[in-house]
């Protein structure tokens, strides 16, 4: 058996249907993504990991709900969702229920976990949350585990994203690494990313809602418009195959240009702080 993972990210959904976040009509955004990936056969998962909304309003919500589920109960498919920094619990909790938890798929084991701070953009698991995952952990699945965390436990290439980095990433591998994790999905970048790191496949999918440019120069933090969504085949035994999509959109000017000053000044307010 090879589980097919539809992974999206990113999707930055808003309650308003008349609201953009930085010009993009993000619900169309998604809806593009999902008419690209309906191509894809064989889906028997479909993980949003994090960022779900914008504004965290149970309307953006449902507007994810209604459109993944129908899509998925189609496939047969599951559904996994997370939260990001930019999602808020009673939302997210109103709507897609738990932050935190485990479902079975075909014998995979998929743990959702929740990274989120409230108020700031850097991601964190707490001691009990760590505690928690340990305990799932402690006892096998039949064909191991897909964890799903919004912030990767890998470094970022740009400089705010680098600021807003998972804390205590080597504590978070550390109890990924003593149990049957086969792979960690993620978001947070809006790039494209698929390394190995503590012995795990790390994936991060590109967002939907648009796509960070990791090669902005000099301290800059940029976007494109266009989207993307990575497609996972994670057999009984052995590696992921990770495939990414783009979805264009038509427009290529840059949706955004920090300066250095700007980035700075946004790490500084959603950063950690000693």
């Amino acid at each position: 058996m090879t589980l097919r993972i539809l992974h999206l990210s990113d999707t930055h959904l808003l309650g308003d249907p008349e609201a953009r976040h930085n010009g993009v009509d993000t619900t169309a955004a998604l809806d593009r993504v999902l008419e690209r990936a309906a191509q894809v056969e064989g889906i028997g998962l479909v993980v949003a990991s994090g960022d779900l909304s914008e504004d965290g309003a149970v309307a953006a919500y449902e507007k994810l709900r209604d459109r993944l589920e129908p899509f998925a109960a189609e496939r047969g498919a599951a559904t996994a969702y997370v939260m990001g920094n930019h999602d808020l619990r009673d939302g997210f909790e109103q709507v897609l229920g738990e932050r935190d938890g485990v479902l079975e798929v075909g014998g995979f084991r998929v743990i959702r976990l929740d990274t989120a701070v409230p108020g700031a953009g850097y991601g964190e698991l707490f001691p009990d949350q760590l505690a928690w995952l340990r305990a799932q952990l402690a006892t096998p699945a039949p064909y191991g585990t897909v964890v799903v965390m919004h912030h990767a436990p890998v470094p970022a290439w740009s400089a705010l994203l680098r600021a807003l980095e998972l804390q205590g990433a080597a504590d978070v591998l550390a109890a990924l690494s003593g149990g049957d994790v086969r792979v960690v999905l993620s978001g947070h970048y809006h790039h494209s990313v698929a390394t190995w790191v503590d012995g795990l496949p790390v994936i991060v999918a590109p967002g939907v809602t648009n796509t960070t440019d990791a090669l902005a120069p000099g301290g800059h933090e940029r976007a494109a418009a266009g989207s993307g969504f990575a497609v996972i085949d994670l057999p009984e035994a052995g590696a992921p195959a990770a495939t990414f999509v783009s979805v264009p959109t038509g427009a290529d000017e840059w949706l955004f240009d920090l300066d250095p000053a700007a980035v700075d000044s946004i790490a500084r307010a959603y950063g950690p702080h000693s």
